[in-house]
C-alpha cells in the first residue's frame, strides 16, 4: 500500500498520506494504524490508538472506505471526518458529508451528518448521536494540525 499512499510530514508532527484514489489521511503524532487495500486502492484502515482525520471522496458502486477500531466501525459515504481511539472508547466526528457508525459485533447503526459525533464504548447501550461543542471539535482538530 505504501506506493499508493505516499507519506509526508504535516503540521504539528502529523503525518499525511495522499492516496492515488483521492483519499487523504492525516494521522496524529504517534497514531497506530494499518492501511488495508487491494488492487492498488485503499479500502480501510485499522486504527489502534490516537486520531485520524480522513477526507474520502465518494467511491464508485457500493465500495465504502472504513475505519475499524476496537470499539467501532465507521464507513464513509463520501466525506471528511475524524476518528479518535482512546483506551476504552472510540469517538467519531463528521465535518462534511455522512458517516455510518456501528460496533464491530453489530447492534444499532447511526448515521452522522456535519457537526455530529458519537462516542462508542464496549457496552451494549444504543449509540447516541450528539452535536459536539466547539471546544471539543477544536481540541480534536488541533491534535491533527487543523
Amino acid at each position: 500500500m505504501a506506493s499508493t499512499c505516499p507519506s509526508e510530514a504535516g503540521p504539528r508532527a502529523t503525518q499525511i498520506l495522499r492516496c492515488h484514489d483521492g483519499l487523504i489521511i492525516v494521522a496524529e503524532d504517534g497514531a497506530r494504524f494499518t492501511l488495508q487495500g487491494h488492487d492498488g486502492s485503499a479500502t480501510s484502515v485499522d486504527l489502534q490508538s490516537k486520531a485520524l482525520l480522513l477526507d474520502a471522496p465518494k467511491q464508485p458502486g457500493k465500495n465504502r472506505f472504513r475505519v475499524n477500531t476496537p470499539q467501532a466501525i465507521a464507513a464513509v459515504r463520501g466525506t471528511k471526518w475524524a476518528v479518535d481511539v482512546q483506551e476504552a472508547r472510540t469517538s467519531v466526528l463528521v465535518l462534511q458529508g455522512r458517516v455510518a457508525v456501528r460496533r464491530p459485533r453489530g447492534g444499532n447503526q447511526v448515521v452522522l451528518g456535519p457537526g455530529e459525533g458519537v462516542d462508542v464504548d464496549p457496552g451494549n447501550e444504543p449509540l447516541a448521536v450528539k452535536r459536539w461543542g466547539q471546544a471539543r471539535v477544536d481540541a480534536l482538530l488541533a491534535r491533527l494540525g487543523q
